[in-house]
Formats: structure tokens, sequence, C-alpha cells
């Protein structure tokens, strides 16, 4: 093994693909128990490597140089093995600054709460330190003497302006939790996650839906690897070599959702979709049919229309976890919130805006098998649906014509 990332558990991890669009070397994820942690250190059985979760604090003993920036913030996330001595530096630094900048978030002369205490944290209180905050508190579960509890926040700091969470509170598998509730800060201006699967927290897209400039960490992880890489190597890259691998990744994680009248199009479009850019397709009626055991029908007859709806929530929730993917929604998805913020999580949503005049109704769809139904859902819904949106796509046109559109915008 020459070149990898050290940490526990790394099946989230971006990081290989991130590397191996950055150079020709063979990047592996490198899975160590902690029992195994010393034995792995003392070995030395590498050119270089990244370090994360749980190790960016532990690997600090085993080094014979930290960079200044790195023994300042007390955290480590790049190690080179120069002639079998340890150099260890921190690259989180410049990738969480460059995310902050990138997002327009200003923090200079403001109130920062940090959640988390870990490595990642260090690194936040040392960018927002070097970004001019006036204040920044550590928030912790446990009652320590450097940080405040999260009841402490809440009661004697809900004045924050600036939120950052280094925890792992969200992160995949469990993406629908949030470290906090964001609706307890009235003058919040940002926020950052440093998770990065999903590709927008439940956070972030709570603190999206309030017009907050809020970003997950995946620009941070580009922005760190691309500094690292440049660290292994002893080279220096293009200006321009983050943000082109960051609009790289984002459009290959990222997941398509169409959103719609029943009669729309969506699964034709999703197919043909998914059939252009090779990737899974996923119809979240289809998932609720093979989750229920039953068909949609069957399902109103038996439980009515709140039985679907909740049967509906489990198959978008299930569905939206991964990524890479094409997703047709049922046409009744966004009329739950949590729906649509779960799509929000790793996807860009499209509205396949049909005209009503072409809205076909069939009887395998209850609430839309006559005319007068399909036109009262139509009414019923139409605002919903933009205000859901990433992108309207007026499909007044053929259907090869909507996902030409829709491949147009997601490809710019």
């Amino acid at each position: 093994m020459k070149f990898g990332l050290l940490g526990e558990k790394l099946g989230h991890s971006f990081s290989k693909t991130i590397h191996n669009a950055l150079a020709d070397y063979d990047y592996q994820l490198i899975e160590v128990k902690k029992e195994d942690f010393p034995a792995f250190m003392t070995a030395k059985d590498f050119n270089a490597i990244n370090v994360t979760i749980p190790y960016k604090q532990m690997v600090i003993p085993y080094l014979s140089y930290i960079d200044p920036v790195a023994e300042k913030i007390g955290a480590v996330n790049t190690i080179v093995n120069r002639n079998g001595a340890l150099y260890g530096y921190n690259t989180d630094f410049y990738g969480m600054t460059s995310l902050i900048k990138k997002e327009g978030i200003i923090v200079k002369g403001k109130k920062v709460a940090i959640l988390g205490t870990g490595g990642t944290s260090k690194t936040a209180h040392a960018v927002m330190e070097s970004l001019g905050a006036s204040e920044i508190y550590k928030v912790s579960r446990k009652t320590q003497d450097n940080a405040v509890t999260y009841q402490e926040l809440y009661e004697k700091h809900s004045d924050v302006e600036i939120i950052v969470n280094t925890t792992p509170c969200g992160m995949y598998p469990n993406n629908y939790e949030s470290a906090i509730e964001i609706d307890k800060f009235n003058n919040l201006e940002g926020v950052i996650d440093a998770i990065y699967n999903p590709l927008s927290s439940a956070l972030i897209v709570s603190a999206k839906n309030r017009g907050i400039k809020a970003a997950g960490g995946l620009y941070m992880l580009v922005g760190q690897a691309v500094r690292a890489s440049e660290i292994f190597l002893d080279t220096v890259y293009p200006p321009t070599t983050l943000e082109e691998i960051y609009n790289g990744l984002l459009k290959q994680k990222q997941n398509i959702v169409l959103i719609g009248m029943p009669a729309s199009g969506k699964s034709t479009v999703g197919k043909l979709l998914a059939k252009k850019l090779n990737r899974n397709f996923v119809d979240t009626d289809e998932v609720i049919v093979k989750n229920a055991n039953l068909s949609i029908p069957e399902i109103f007859k038996n439980g009515g229309e709140k039985a679907f709806r909740d049967l509906e929530s489990i198959a978008v929730k299930e569905s939206t976890k991964n990524t890479c993917q094409i997703i047709a929604t049922g046409g009744g998805a966004v009329l739950r919130k949590e729906n649509v913020d779960a799509l929000k999580q790793n996807g860009k949503i499209y509205f396949i805006d049909r005209p009503l005049s072409k809205l076909i109704p069939t009887d395998d769809r209850p609430l839309s098998s006559n005319k007068a139904d399909i036109e009262k859902r139509y009414y019923e819904r139409y605002e919903i649906y933009k205000s859901s949106c990433d992108v309207i796509i007026d499909a007044d046109c053929g259907i090869e014509q909507v996902v030409e559109k829709i491949l147009g915008d997601f490809n710019k």
C-alpha cells in the first residue's frame, strides 16, 4: 500500500474517487480497528496517507515532525513518510476555509457555535479564529471545561450567527438525524456541515429552507484532498483544479429527482435518463408496491390515502439515501415536506411541467382516475411543485425533448 485514507469505518468515503481524479497513484481505503492502530502506525508501511475519524489526534505521537498549523490545531489529517520519518499536516484547514469563502459566509465579528469537540472541531475553531470570529463556542453532549452543552447553547447562546457541525450526526446511513434544532436560532446567517454524505445533511436542508447560506462538506473534502495530494507529490496543481474536481464529483454523485403530476411522463423520462447516464432508475411508486406487496389501488382500498402516504414517505427515504440515481416520484410525494427534504439531501429536483390538457387520467391512479379529479389535483399541487423544485422543465413537448432539457441543465 502506497497511498490511502486511514480510518475506522470508511464505507461512506468519497476520497478514493477524488484522489483517482487528481493523480496517477494507487489510493486505497484503509479500515483499521482501534486495537490494530498502534501496529499500523509503527509499521509505517505507506508513502502517504490521509487520516479521518477517529485517528486525527491519535496519530500525533507517532510523528517525527508536525506542521505548525497542525500543531496549533492539535489534529492531523495528512501524513507523509519521508525515509521512515512521519511528517504530519492539516489540510482540513485549507478545505474548510475554501468552503466558507465559496459560500460567501462572513465570519468576521460573528458569534460562532461549533458542534463537536474532536479533530475536525479543532480545525473549525482555528478557521473561525483566522477569519475573525468575535466569539467561538464548542458544543458537547457532555459537560466539559472548554465546551457548553446543547442545552446551554439553546438557553444562553441562541443568538449565534454561524453554526459549524463537526459531529457525525446526520451522516449516512443516519441521514435524517440532526445534531440541533435549527429553528431555535433566529440570528443565523450561515451553517456549515463537515458531513458530505449525504451531499446536504438534514441540518443543511433545514437551513436552506429558511433562506440561510448553508453548505455540506463535499467542497471541503475536495479542497483538503487537493492540498493533501500536493503535499504527497511535492507539487502544485492549477488554481482551477478544486472547482473542476468538485463540480465533476457533484454531478457524478447527485441524484436527478423528477416530480410532477400523474401522467406527466416522470417514469418514462426517468428510464430514458437512466439509460443515457448509465444510472440506476428508481420509481418510488414501484418501491411502495414492492414493500407493501399490494397494488396502489389495493393500498387505498385497505387503508385510504393516509396509509398510502405513510408508505410513500418510507419509500422516498429509503430510495433517496443512495447517490448516482434517477428517481421518479409519485404525483403526491411533494405533499409532505419531509419527503421533499429527504429528496433534497442527495438530489437536484426537476418539476416536469406538462400542461393540464395533456394529462390523461388512468384507473391505476386512485386520486386522478378521471378528468375532474386530475384537474382538481393539478390546481391543488401546482404551486407546491414549483416551490419544491430546483428547476422547472417546460414539458409541452415530446419526451425526448424533455430528457434533453434536463440533461442540458444538469450538465451545464
